[in-house]
């Protein structure tokens, strides 16, 4: 089984493109799912989809049909054709997806590196989807990467996340946030955290607006801020500083007209506002309008880069981590290949002693019965003692990249592939 990795990511790909890909949770495990009918029959195939990057992780006996699904489900979601979304993507195959999971579990391939929220993200999608043994172990594993990265370096440090850095941000235009009045559009985990990291800071967390009232009210709650229903976001654009968007909403919530009225009111006085969300939630034509400035996720890695110098030394020991998480998969891969190999020997050999044994039967039944078992039992011990060192040895080269070369090697010279040996 070969595994596949077909993705675009922020390191390749605008949020333009990024957000025509993106799907909810639900939407992820159906499509991981609609890969799998539509793979042969041992597929597997989990989707991994967040606000940075669009992923289809695939095992397949049959690499090449499988990357060519996994292009064409990206085209459509995309509404493009698959030749034209090629220079976006990135495909990687084995140890290399895994090397690159291993790395997205770790924080490591995120905007803003060492940022938590993303090994849960992995964990999310390895629930939701369809993983064989080769997937389940290959996910298993990252998510063990990725934890043994937090725990045991420093790459985590403030700001940590999507949504504190967007704090970062507004702190950078503002210089002190002390008074700010921050209106928050979504009450999911992204912008729990943009109001936390944002009243943490000095800043206050004046209203909520979620399209359930309930979710709003709790993370109002907790910031101490007022639940808004959307129908009166017009007259919160009115007296907020800073508004951060951070909604799942498939398309834009908050459209160029709504925010030119409100700037009415306001009189001169700016508007700032940080777009967090992936589809985006904020109409980019907002950015036109006078005193008002929008800024979307992409816009955030410019707050990553003024981070990135007092993290080199932990990314370096977390990218250390991971290199030993991928040497560790490899092993266990390489040693999947030879196994069968090693298993078809002694099948072969077996059956070859009890060919020999069944072809004396007329003379072994004139023996007693306690003299057979021991004719058995000396048969037994000559063909284990015979694959004891070519066994020892093909699991010793397993853990290196010759081992499937071994196997060949194997099957080749006894024929463990013929359907009809010779007798």
């Amino acid at each position: 089984m070969k595994v596949v990795l077909v993705g675009l990511s922020h390191h390749v790909a605008p949020v333009e493109l990024r957000e025509r890909v993106a799907v909810a949770p639900e939407a992820a495990a159906a499509l991981a799912a609609t890969l799998v009918r539509a793979g042969d029959g041992e597929a597997e195939a989990i989707c991994l989809s967040t606000c940075n990057r669009m992923e289809l992780y695939l095992a397949s006996r049959d690499a090449g049909a499988a990357e060519a699904q996994a292009v064409a489900a990206l085209a459509e979601l995309a509404g493009v054709g698959g030749d034209e979304l090629l220079p976006r993507l990135y495909r990687l195959h084995d140890e290399a997806a895994a090397l690159h999971l291993f790395r997205v579990a770790a924080g490591l391939d995120s905007m803003v590196p060492g940022e938590g929220e993303i090994l849960g993200q992995v964990k999310d999608a390895y629930e939701a989807g369809t993983p064989g043994p080769i997937l389940d172990h290959l996910f298993r594993q990252a998510l063990h990467a990725g934890k043994k990265v937090r725990s045991e370096t420093a790459i985590g440090e403030s700001p940590a996340s999507v949504s504190s850095a967007a704090a970062a941000l507004a702190q950078q235009v503002f210089g002190d946030l002390t008074g700010r009045r921050v209106l928050v559009i979504g009450a999911g985990k992204a912008g729990e955290l943009a109001a936390r990291a944002l009243a943490a800071r000095g800043a206050t967390i004046a209203s909520v607006v979620n399209r359930g009232a309930e979710r709003a009210a709790t993370v109002a709650e907790q910031v101490g801020a007022v639940a808004v229903p959307f129908e009166r976001i017009g007259a919160e654009l009115e007296t907020a500083d800073v508004v951060v968007a951070a909604t799942g909403a498939p398309g834009l919530v908050l459209q160029r007209d709504q925010v030119a009225a409100a700037m009415r009111v306001r009189k001169g006085r700016p508007l700032f506002l940080i777009d967090i969300a992936v589809p985006r939630d904020l109409d980019p034509a907002i950015h036109d309008i006078d005193d008002c400035y929008l800024y979307d996720i992409d816009d955030i890695e410019a707050v990553v880069a003024s981070s990135l110098a007092g993290r080199r030394r932990e990314a370096s020991r977390a990218e250390s981590i991971v290199a030993e998480e991928t040497d560790r998969y490899r092993e266990w891969k390489t040693a999947l290949d030879v196994v069968p190999a090693i298993a078809s020997l002694r099948a072969h050999a077996e059956e070859i002693r009890q060919r020999e044994l069944e072809r004396v039967e007329g003379r072994l039944a004139r023996l007693p019965v306690a003299d057979r078992r021991i004719v058995e039992s000396i048969t037994a011990q000559i063909v284990n003692k015979l694959l004891h060192l070519p066994t020892v040895r093909m699991k010793e080269a397993a853990a290196t990249p010759n081992g499937i070369v071994y196997a060949d090697a194997l099957e080749h010279l006894f024929g463990l592939n013929e359907k009809e040996r010779p007798k």
